[in-house]
């Protein structure tokens, strides 16, 4: 009787075992799925803000300094809650934390695409109606004598139908607020998410989740470039508006594609991504097999635990700030770890400022639309930096370079990086000819600045309104900034295909003709120009694959030069300086110098500047790379003394230290991809 007894235990003992191993798998397999889910919702969500800068800036008629507040939003966002998450993630149930903040992400995005809901039809133009589907051609300015009455009753018409609306209002600081929300969300899914791995994954395999986690991400950033380039081809009035009765085209400095479609999209799939968490465990029972020693949440004897917790609190609590201070204070007087911290701040934050306005740039120096941009970064951004992370992290591994070496490798690789980035200075196109803006109105003689260029005698007693911007491509290769302005007298033809007759600033090899007709929109690139934009697609490769090289030494400088207790601290308080100094003030600053290259701006409803319609390619360039610049060249100064300062440091200790890295190498090559995602997330996608 006993012996069956014992027999009927030890198989419900067994039985129980096996139910404990089922339940782990299938809660640890869901975690996984929906973790990867999360993941890739928040690289996609970064892609469609990166991507729709510009679209942004048009639709809500803002400057690029105030779109580069909109962007460092998200790290204030993430700052907001980053201590509180760092402090209690880990005592808190983690899943659930996690599932709140996807939910809370999905709901930033959604609140930045409301706007469009709420404001009226995007007006591209003063002359354009109130209801797009109405013929836009027919208000269309001309040169007329009467012109002033007309512009005064247009003015009058619009204010009375409610412009308050448009474009020009506040409504963009809904989108502020949506993407703050944003980076509040995203704050704990990747510590939290990879520490449950870490914790819950069978012995040794937690590196093998991680590599598929990260490997999963990328999805996220191929759907993001994808969608960014179809919806940058839909109008943004889509479904809303008759679409052959609008007269610009995605090459137009003011279109504004369907960028609100992105955010609900991205938004709709981290909310239902955050639902699997809310049914996941605090811990996972893994079988007795497979249970650590040193699980960070031990699941047994938890009450005892609790209290002796509170019976020792009061005391551990003067003891861990005292503690924290202590520790901070050992990092900030390592030499090595502040100077490889400035270092990599100037590299952040160039990386920011290029990442955020690259787009931009692409689209106003070489004439190509949002949409082709778009796929054309994403076509050679993931690939090659995805290649250049993995070929460094090899180079590293294979040659076990020291510490000076890892130094001296990313010293090399940004060296590299660096004499590529001087040859965007000479793909830098010249000025487009703009009768007005870079020539006079008559279009025969350049001008010394685009501010207030007189007015000549072809339009003189047009009565044009100079702050309305309607190009037009004449037979000279010259823009003229409106109908009105190039002296044309009449128009035909309508939406599209409408031509002006008789402009009488339009000059064909140097005669002048009553005659000329001319068409919308701004003149094409010349062919030279078009040479240049080939040739920098190619130089944009070298860069992306050289930087990424040094981007894994770039994080094993931060913590291999702290003692090894304090690499939590050394990446924790990286991580906040760079978002801190990095992402929030580089979208701004980068922004507010580019607006000094601006040679027209729109006039929004309330009669303030609005958004820029045409850049001084030379100055835009110069300007950008020339900030850019400004930043890598220090830091590559500072990577000279921090491998002398090394060197000295670590004389006669080169072989111990080489045999530390051959036992952490794998660690070290693992920990920079988690590292970049969550120290420079937006930078270097």
């Amino acid at each position: 009787m006993d012996q069956n007894q014992h027999l009927s235990k030890t198989a419900e003992a067994q039985h129980s075992e096996e139910r404990k191993t089922r339940n782990y798998c299938n809660g640890f397999k869901m975690f996984l799925a929906a973790l990867s889910l999360s993941f890739i919702s928040k690289t996609l969500s970064a892609i469609i803000m990166k991507g729709s800068i510009t679209q942004i800036e048009r639709r809500f008629d803002i400057s690029s300094s105030t779109v580069g507040l909109i962007d460092g939003s998200f790290e204030m966002g993430n700052l907001l809650v980053i201590l509180f998450v760092s402090y209690f993630g880990a005592k808190l149930h983690r899943p659930k934390l996690i599932g709140i903040g996807c939910f809370v992400m999905g709901i930033g995005s959604i609140l930045t695409a409301l706007p469009h809901f709420f404001m009226g039809y995007y007006r591209y133009s003063k002359d354009t109606p109130i209801n797009p589907s109405e013929n836009s051609t027919s208000s269309l300015s001309t040169c007329l004598i009467n012109q002033n009455l007309l512009l005064n009753r247009t003015s009058l018409e619009i204010v009375g139908k409610g412009w308050e609306k448009e474009s020009g209002s506040h409504m963009w600081i809904y989108i502020l607020l949506g993407n703050m929300l944003r980076g509040i969300g995203e704050t704990p899914i990747t510590p939290l998410g990879i520490s449950y791995i870490d914790d819950f994954a069978k012995e040794g395999h937690s590196s093998f989740y991680l590599g598929n986690l990260f490997a999963v991400t990328m999805i996220g950033p191929i759907i993001g470039f994808l969608l960014v380039s179809l919806l940058s081809k839909m109008y943004v009035d889509v479904g809303y508006v008759d679409l052959s009765t609008i007269r610009i085209t995605p090459k137009d400095s003011r279109w504004v594609g369907a960028w609100w479609l992105g955010f609900l999209v991205a938004g709709l799939i981290s909310v239902i991504s955050s639902i699997p968490f809310f049914f996941l465990p605090k811990n996972l029972d893994k079988p007795r097999k497979e249970k650590k020693a040193s699980v960070s949440l031990p699941v047994q004897n938890e009450e005892k635990s609790q209290m002796a917790h509170l019976t020792k609190q009061g005391q551990n609590v003067s003891e861990t700030v005292a503690g924290f201070f202590q520790s901070l204070k050992n990092i900030l007087t390592n030499p090595l770890y502040v100077i490889t911290l400035v270092l990599t701040l100037l590299q952040a934050s160039s990386h920011i400022g290029i990442i955020t306005y690259v787009f931009k740039y692409v689209e106003q120096q070489y004439g190509q639309s949002a949409s082709e941009t778009s796929i054309l970064f994403g076509f050679i951004t993931i690939p090659t930096f995805a290649s250049g992370v993995f070929t460094g992290g090899y180079i590293i591994k294979k040659f076990k370079f020291t510490l000076v070496g890892i130094a001296k490798f990313s010293f090399c690789s940004h060296m590299l990086s660096f004499l590529f980035h001087l040859l965007n200075f000479a793909l830098i196109c010249e000025n487009k000819s703009v009768a007005g803006l870079t020539l006079t109105y008559d279009g025969n003689n350049p001008v010394a600045s685009h501010i207030n260029v007189p007015l000549s005698y072809c339009n003189y007693d047009c009565n044009c309104d100079q702050s309305q911007w309607e190009p037009l491509c004449g037979d000279n290769g010259i823009t003229y900034i409106s109908p009105c302005l190039a002296g044309c007298k009449s128009s035909s033809g309508s939406k599209k295909s409408v031509m002006f007759h008789n402009c009488s600033c339009v000059e064909v090899n140097g005669f002048q003709s009553r005659n000329n007709s001319m068409k919308l929109g701004e003149c094409p690139k010349n062919d030279q120009c078009t040479r240049k934009f080939y040739v920098y697609i190619v130089v944009q490769i070298f860069i992306f694959f050289s930087s990424a090289l040094g981007s894994t030494s770039n994080i094993m400088l931060v913590f291999k030069n702290v003692e090894p207790e304090l690499k939590s601290l050394a990446m924790g308080f990286h991580s906040l300086t760079i978002r801190t100094l990095g992402g929030i003030p580089a979208p701004i600053y980068f922004g507010a110098l580019i607006d000094r290259a601006c040679m027209k701006w729109s006039v929004n409803n309330y009669g303030k500047q609005g958004s820029c319609r045409i850049y001084n390619s030379t100055l835009y360039g110069n300007t950008f790379f020339g900030l850019t610049t400004g930043l890598k060249l220090p830091a590559l100064v500072l990577y000279v003394v921090l491998i002398s300062v090394m060197k000295k440091k670590y004389q006669g200790k080169d072989i111990k230290t080489s045999e530390n890295e051959r036992k952490s190498v794998n660690e070290a090559n693992l920990e920079p991809l988690s590292s970049d995602a969550a120290v420079d997330r937006e930078t270097h996608i």
